[in-house]
């Protein structure tokens, strides 16, 4: 399959603790899910499928109108929700499928085809994900926020809540930035099918990072520096007043 040619699957939950509902919440008069599927589209995605196991998410994507795949209650992860849909849809082995989270309604379409063509361009990766540069000393610190340290070649050798690499001497500080992960993964299809029979890792336990798994299995993720900046996701209601915010200083612009 070629750079320019992918799939976008974006799995969608009712449930959340911190903010119920949350896919149908309304951010400028739409659902965010509606943002995010638009978004998708934008990718230049061949196909754009919205995953979801509840009937009043399958309602409002298909009045979009949107594709949906009803997928079990039962899955662990939005990983697993995709290997349903991947087998639902008879996908082929080698097809790019790229997770879009369906709380990311600012998510720029440049960074899904990025990703995607991150992992056509690297035969040997598993999964390709994207990272930037983070800013402040208290984004390093924070736990919600997911580092990676890559190697020379671009693979990931380890995700962490903790601010990685630890600089021990403060003149090295300056020396390596620490890169904050961005959420958004591309698969092949292959190995979606095959993820559900990967033991969990300790590791992914501890940290409660998913993405630990593949590396534990010693598989290899490709980590593409951002080429645009993602906008912030949604957890909170402080979340939906901030991107609504951002979105109306944006059409005004």
């Amino acid at each position: 399959m070629t750079a320019n040619r992918f799939r976008v699957v974006i799995p969608a939950r009712y449930a959340s603790t911190r903010l119920p509902g949350k896919p149908l919440r309304l951010i400028a008069g739409r659902p965010m899910l509606q943002h995010v599927y638009d978004r998708a589209r934008q990718s230049g995605a061949e196909t754009v499928v919205i995953a979801t196991d509840d009937p009043r998410i399958e309602q409002a994507a298909r009045a979009f109108p949107a594709s949906v795949c009803m997928t079990s209650p039962e899955h662990a992860s939005g990983t697993e929700r995709l290997a349903e849909v991947v087998e639902r849809m008879h996908w082929r082995d080698d097809e790019i499928v790229v997770n879009v989270q369906g709380d990311e309604p600012l998510m720029p379409p440049v960074l899904i085809s990025q990703v995607a063509a991150g992992l056509a361009g690297h035969a040997d990766a598993t999964v390709a994900t994207l990272a930037h540069a983070i800013a402040s000393v208290a984004e390093g610190q924070d736990p919600n926020v997911v580092k990676v340290v890559r190697d020379r070649s671009g693979y990931a050798l380890y995700f962490s809540r903790a601010a990685i690499p630890y600089c021990r001497d403060r003149q090295d500080a300056d020396a390596v930035s620490l890169l904050r992960h961005v959420g958004l993964y591309a698969y092949r299809a292959g190995f979606l099918r095959h993820y559900s029979k990967l033991e969990a890792a300790p590791i992914e336990q501890v940290e409660k990072l998913e993405q630990l798994r593949v590396l534990w299995h010693g598989l290899k993720i490709h980590v593409e520096i951002a080429v645009q900046m993602p906008g912030p996701g949604v957890d909170t209601e402080k979340d939906l007043s901030c991107v609504e915010q951002i979105m109306k200083t944006t059409t005004k612009q």
